[in-house]
């Protein structure tokens, strides 16, 4: 069984304060898949760098406290590609990737347009420049898994509050349709939804600070794992784990029907 979690740290620091590693270690994933590490390269203490069980590979941001991505592997991958040719986005730490044989796992951060319209023009880029290299490796005849925060809620059950975000970034039409496109004509498959087709607020992985959010459960569901269609159809099991915060995000853990 080949197990993946994906996590939106805010922040790996604050999330190794709050017990991520002891956590992580417990639940006996092959691949992490993290976002938003927050930190260069040099603010890594050594655990960090070296995380006990885990061959771990960074993809960190040039702005300092900013995004960033990470792969934490059991086995060490073959090739790793961390540039997407945008120097944009390259600089911004948004994309890592780990081949082991015919499999290939990606962490990517999609940008967050929340904050501004101009960062919201940025995600607009990014997802323009990132289609159809989803595409083509869709196209690859390679097993894929991209476990990324998307910071988009795909369907009106993606979210608890669907009628007063939909002019709200995240939840933008023009962002759905291309989820979307992704999932009819590039390729892809959602994993969680192919195993939980109608679920609702257990699905939900990102809960504002704001408004007692979590308290409340009135959350997004951010992070997923899209994947090529074979190794989707070899999915067994999908959740979000709760119990314990790390971050304003919950890991999101599937087990998929194969070996590395």
């Amino acid at each position: 069984m080949l197990r993946i979690i994906t996590l939106n740290l805010n922040g790996i620091r604050s999330a190794w304060r709050k017990g991520f590693l002891p956590w992580a270690r417990t639940h006996n994933p092959d691949i992490i898949c993290l976002q938003e590490i927050k930190a260069h390269a040099a603010d890594l203490c050594e655990a960090m760098q070296a995380p006990e069980g885990f061959h771990a590979y960074y993809r960190c941001a040039e702005k300092k406290g900013y995004s960033g991505v990470g792969l934490w592997c059991r086995h060490r991958p073959e090739r790793l590609f961390d540039e997407l040719g945008s120097d944009e986005f390259d600089r911004e730490g948004r994309y890592l990737r780990a081949d082991f044989g015919n499999l290939s796992i990606i962490s990517l951060y999609q940008p967050s347009g929340s904050s501004s319209e101009q960062r919201q023009a940025a995600k607009f880029r990014f997802m323009a420049l990132i289609y159809p290299h989803l595409v083509e490796l869709a196209s690859s005849g390679r097993d894929i898994i991209v476990g990324g925060d998307w910071n988009i809620a795909h369907q009106e059950i993606d979210l608890c509050n669907w009628r007063g975000n939909r002019r709200n970034s995240g939840f933008l039409p023009e962002e759905r349709a291309w989820v979307s496109r992704l999932l009819d004509e590039g390729g892809w498959c959602d994993v969680y939804r192919s195993l939980h087709p109608d679920s609702t607020g257990e699905s939900y992985t990102w809960w504002s600070n704001r408004g007692q959010a979590w308290a409340k459960n009135v959350g997004w569901r951010l992070d997923y794992q899209l994947a090529t269609v074979a190794i989707t159809g070899k999915a067994r099991s999908a959740s979000v784990y709760k119990e314990q915060r790390f971050s304003d995000h919950a890991p999101l853990t599937i087990d998929y029907d194969y070996s590395l």
